[in-house]
């Protein structure tokens, strides 16, 4: 599969990174999976960048830790927490976090692991004087940790995750982009801590190590913004021969939201409730 070739389409490009603080991470999981399921129907290619205030997304197996209730008393007092529908373990997000989504069609031919390289190749081409820095590998000590890691010397500044719906397929990273790395990684830690305790998890929790996560900001030694490295994605998506169009939810797409909106939440109450 060439990598390359999948950007050269036409684009839906979706900004949701000025929505206000009242815009749940659960509407942009309902909005992936809406996106997913017209690219699964009709073959188009869409880009979306979201940004959230103050949450804490967990994993599935996240919200099954034995002292699940006191984590999220702990997070409680600052941030939201909701539980996601893709896979992966807890992370953060905040004001200095950009998300970003690749959402397509699923061809013959394509594997898991394209779908990641495809997101490193953006990612290194928004960067081309940190390229041959950026590595894709596990961050052991970071959280949310995963085979397709993005670090620059040792330090982890964006994880991807998946989801696949009827035929379409969302690749979703979560950059840090500006603040500290290592006190958003402490967060987490002191969340794992109040929901394990001497507990017994049917997964391997992550042992977060602070100082093994950082922002690009950090890592780059650059002034950086959210709105100025989306800037930075749209002009590599071009200059890998994508064409980005600006682009607002049909009539059918926002029925299907309020759908998927309903079911993430349903998911997400259910996954919480003791």
């Amino acid at each position: 599969m060439d990598l390359e070739q999948t950007f050269t389409h036409d684009w839906r490009f979706f900004n949701h990174t000025r929505f206000g603080r009242e815009y749940s991470a659960l509407q942009s999981f309902a909005f992936d999976d809406t996106l997913c399921l017209s690219a699964g129907n009709d073959g188009s290619y869409a880009i979306r960048a979201w940004v959230h205030q103050d949450t804490v997304v967990l994993g599935t197996q996240d919200s099954r830790l034995p002292y699940i209730q006191d984590g999220l008393s702990y997070l409680a007092p600052i941030y939201q927490t909701i539980v996601r529908n893709s896979g992966g373990l807890a992370v953060m997000l905040d004001e200095g976090v950009l998300n970003l989504s690749l959402i397509f069609q699923e061809s013959k031919g394509w594997s898991i692991n394209a779908g990641y390289d495809l997101m490193v190749e953006l990612i290194r081409s928004m960067f081309p004087a940190f390229r041959e820095k950026i590595e894709a590998r596990e961050i052991v000590g970071s959280y949310c940790p995963g085979s397709y890691d993005l670090s620059i010397n040792n330090q982890k500044f964006a994880g991807i995750s998946q989801r696949r719906t009827r035929g379409g397929v969302a690749v979703q990273i979560y950059l840090c982009v500006t603040g500290s790395g290592s006190d958003r990684a402490e967060v987490i830690r002191q969340f794992y801590e109040e929901a394990l305790k001497d507990g017994e998890a049917r997964y391997e929790v992550p042992e977060i190590r602070p100082e093994t996560m950082a922002s690009l900001e950090e890592l780059t030694g650059e002034a950086l913004t959210v709105p100025g490295v989306l800037d930075l994605a749209l002009h590599a998506m071009e200059q890998l021969g994508a064409t980005i169009n600006l682009s607002e939810p049909t009539e059918d797409e926002q029925q299907v939201f309020e759908q998927q909106l309903k079911r993430v939440t349903e998911r997400h109450v259910r996954c919480l409730t003791p």
